[in-house]
């Protein structure tokens, strides 16, 4: 069977993999319906993702069918529609006995660490499967993205009384939109990119939205729109270390400030004690849990989150190496794209 492989940065090419194997106790065979394109995948392409390693086969956004399942698997039968858990978590560290299993200390990530799902047929952890009966297999494929955001806003934990800016308005940026909103916090969103903006005030229903300038009038626009005062909350999910760099500065005092992008570069704090001054805290986000995964398709299935403005461009697979490139330039207007290996 044909599998899409990233050999190296900038070089995609399709390969000939055989058909797994019958599966062993605990595990399950999937057919792969749908593939969510993320940052994770665009910073991979372009050889700027810290974690990737080369040759591989991308894909961790997956909604998929159960074809076969292995001994001892009683939570998933043949035939059920999923989205995939794409963190394999040894269970047997430090963080994962302590109900870490996002951060566990040998992570393996489907499609990043190990090769992932833009192939037909593969092979997964049982325990890795959320079932739903409902939701399409675009919308399984779509859990993921919506679970990063969900995991760094409960990192972050807003309160209704509070206020959380997001900067950076692409995908995962838009995925912690959701969740700020879900918490009652006063959500608002930064970027340098207007149509980015305009996309979160007319499909996300986001009135507050602030143009990033870099001039250093960014805080004091902030302070003007929210009343005098800078944000309870602030996540950054630009993977720009300039941007990293200076998101304390739109903290409020006692804040909360959580990376969620992620960046090779080094950060530095330019107005460092602006941190202890203001007591801020910084607080790192990794993936998700699998409590994310099961609370999005139940916010899904409720009509709680609409996933209707999210995919904006779909791919078969066999024009997906020819089109993946075009993603990156902005001017596609790409929130996310979709590839259909099935």
């Amino acid at each position: 069977m044909k599998a899409l492989q990233l050999e190296k940065p900038q070089n995609f090419r399709v390969i000939e993999v055989p058909e797994p194997p019958a599966p062993a106790p605990g595990m399950a065979i999937v057919r792969v319906h749908q593939v969510g394109i993320c940052g994770t995948d665009y910073s991979g392409y372009l050889g700027k993702m810290p974690f990737f390693s080369y040759p591989r086969i991308p894909g961790h956004e997956l909604g998929v069918e159960v074809v076969a399942v292995g001994d001892g698997v009683s939570r998933v039968a043949v035939g059920d529609h999923c989205s995939v858990e794409p963190y394999l978590n040894c269970e047997k560290c430090y963080a994962c006995q302590r109900g870490h299993t996002n951060c566990c200390e040998s992570n393996q990530t489907l499609g990043v660490h190990c090769d992932g799902g833009l192939q037909p047929l593969y092979t997964v952890p049982a325990r890795k499967l959320h079932v739903s009966r409902r939701l399409n297999f675009e919308q399984l494929a779509l859990v993921e993205t919506l679970a990063i955001g969900c995991h760094a806003v409960n990192r972050g934990a807003p309160t209704a009384k509070e206020t959380v800016l997001v900067i950076g308005a692409g995908p995962i940026g838009l995925s912690v939109v959701e969740f700020a909103k879900l918490s009652g916090a006063r959500t608002m969103v930064m970027d340098m990119n207007a149509d980015r903006l305009r996309f979160v005030r007319d499909r996300l229903k986001v009135p507050d939205t602030l143009e990033a300038r870099g001039d250093g009038s960014d805080e004091a626009r902030l302070q003007e729109l929210i009343g005098g005062r800078l944000a309870d909350v602030v996540i950054d999910a630009t993977g720009s270390n300039k941007s990293m760099s200076q998101a304390l500065n739109y903290c409020a005092f006692a804040g909360r400030l959580v990376y969620v992008g992620i960046t090779q570069q080094e950060l530095s704090f330019l107005h460092a004690p602006v941190l202890h001054r203001r007591e801020l805290t910084i607080l790192a986000s990794r993936n998700a849990l699998s409590g994310d995964f099961t609370r999005i398709i139940q916010l899904i299935e409720d009509g709680r989150l609409d996933t209707g403005p999210w995919i904006t461009h779909r791919t078969p697979f066999e024009k997906a190496a020819e089109v993946f490139p075009t993603y990156l330039d902005p001017k596609t207007g790409v929130i996310k794209a979709m590839i259909a290996v099935q």
